[in-house]
């Protein structure tokens, strides 16, 4: 399995090319859409492994907190189910539309959010897949430089996580991955 690593602080940022389920995180982040449903991609390989407990706390959030739909960008916490990691984060990210609709900055808030909410629960490891490169259309050059460039920032300010990990699918992504972390990190 292919790995590289760099350190921010005290904290590393890992690159893994592999299948974010079988992470053994803290938590581990779910690209979704705005209903917390399940859908396909990492959301209905997570809710598969993860199990129905995890549909059962996106259907309580729903109910309380979003009735509308979870909003592009924000983020929520459920336990991991089945998982190896304890937690799953879930995040919309945005639908790519050209890049003139907000979509740098929605998706920076994506990645961003779900980190203050890992620190806020006083977890240590995270770990994240592509948000929005898959269905959602978002090109995985300028996605990876949002990716890492916010993880960045926020590892400079925010020194309570110990390691952030990104979990490509493809050898593709993470070679891409690999070269935007050479140029940031």
């Amino acid at each position: 399995m292919p790995i590289e690593e760099f350190r921010v602080g005290k904290a590393k940022i890992v690159l893994i090319q592999g299948d974010i389920t079988e992470m053994d995180t803290d938590a581990i982040v779910n690209a979704v859409n705005p209903s917390l449903m399940g859908g396909g991609g990492v959301d209905g390989a997570i809710h598969r492994k993860g199990g129905p407990k995890i549909l059962e706390e996106c259907k309580r959030i729903r109910a309380t907190e979003y009735p509308n739909g979870l909003p592009t960008g924000k983020a929520v916490i459920t336990s991991g189910g089945n998982l190896k990691a304890k937690y799953v984060i879930h995040t919309v990210g945005p639908i790519w539309r050209g890049g003139s609709s907000g979509e740098p900055q929605l998706l920076a808030e994506a990645y961003r959010n779900s980190l203050k909410l890992a620190v806020s629960k006083g977890l240590k490891t995270i770990a994240f897949p592509a948000i929005s490169t898959g269905a959602y259309g978002y090109p995985i050059e300028e996605a990876s430089k949002i990716a890492l460039s916010t993880v960045k920032e926020f590892l400079e300010k925010e020194d309570n996580l110990d390691k952030v990990v990104f979990v490509l699918f493809s050898g593709h992504d993470f070679e891409i991955y690999g070269k935007a972390a050479e140029e940031i990190i």
